[in-house]
Order: structure tokens, then C-alpha cells, then sequence
């Protein structure tokens, strides 16, 4: 698939057919996300792999009772690594390793879309909770949810604000 497909195709998608992911293709998709650009190639992002049931769960439940969650054969949740963002100082540790993370997501969502999988990008969550769940060190921060599987429903186009009213050129 050329990668404008996979961007003009990618939707949120939060019902899944009960079909497991195989590791070597969740490997590759994150892989793939490890390859997006970072600050200094510092890399700050990990990635944990969530198949078991009663983890799922608990994450649904923390990520205010979105069910899809616990209902994906399985959830990547992309935190940020701020240690190893401490070389750029307070702007690191604050904006960068989230930037970064960020951008992973999106090579991650793109590679899914590639495989003939479907995901919802989900950061609506209590990040105290997630951590405590995935009893994860204080330098690693949760940024966001990746429920992953087939899609249960055909993919639709969704709305767009005009691309006229989102450019702007040097001066507002």
C-alpha cells in the first residue's frame, strides 16, 4: 500500500472482529513507530504490549469505560521515556518526548492500516491509573492507547474542516 492510501484510508475504528494480531506483526508495528523522527534521535518512547484480558480491562476502565479497549485483541500503549529526553532540559522532559511519541503513533497508525488492521489512537484516560496498572517507573508517561485488530465495521470517510480555513501564510 503506498502511504497516501494508508492516509487518505486510516480511520478510527472501535469494534473488532475476535481474530488475534500475531506477534511478528505487532513487532513490526512498532518497529515501523520507532522509526519516526525524535529530538537528537533520543528515541524517548517505549511501547508495551497488552494481550491479557483482565490488563485490557483495567485499561478500559481507566480510559473512562471505553469497552472497545478491552475488546481489541490487543492494545500498544506508547508512553513517553522523559529520561531519556533530560539532555533538551525542561523543554525536553515537557514537550519533546511527548512530540516524539506522537510522531511514532502516527508511523504506528499508518503501518496498521498497511497490515489490513484498525485502531483508534485513544489519550482519553487517567494517566495515574494507566500507570498503576502497568506498574510503570516515574520517568515513563502514558500518552496513548492503541487498541489494534480487525475492523468489525466497513471503514467510512469522515468530515474535514475546508483546507482553506487551516492554512495561514506568515501573518495571521
Amino acid at each position: 500500500m503506498e502511504v497516501v492510501e494508508a492516509i487518505k484510508t486510516r480511520r478510527s475504528v472501535r469494534s473488532f472482529q475476535k481474530k488475534d494480531v500475531e506477534d511478528k506483526v505487532i513487532r513490526e508495528i512498532i518497529e515501523l513507530g520507532n522509526l519516526a523522527p525524535s529530538a537528537g534521535n533520543l528515541q524517548p518512547r517505549d511501547f508495551i504490549v497488552v494481550k491479557e484480558k483482565e490488563v485490557k480491562e483495567s485499561l478500559a476502565q481507566a480510559a473512562l469505560n471505553q469497552r472497545f479497549i478491552a475488546e481489541a485483541p490487543v492494545v500498544i500503549v506508547v508512553c513517553a521515556n522523559v529520561k531519556r529526553s533530560y539532555p533538551y532540559g525542561r523543554r525536553g522532559v515537557d514537550l519533546y518526548c511527548i512530540q516524539d511519541s506522537a510522531a511514532a503513533i502516527e508511523n504506528m497508525l499508518l503501518a496498521i492500516v498497511d497490515k489490513g488492521l484498525s485502531c483508534c489512537w485513544v489519550g482519553a484516560f487517567d494517566e495515574n491509573a494507566v500507570s498503576k496498572i502497568l506498574n510503570l517507573p516515574d520517568h515513563v508517561r502514558p500518552v496513548a492507547l492503541l487498541p489494534i485488530g480487525s475492523s468489525d465495521v466497513k471503514n467510512r470517510p469522515t468530515s474535514r474542516i475546508d483546507i482553506n480555513e487551516l492554512i495561514h501564510y506568515e501573518k495571521w
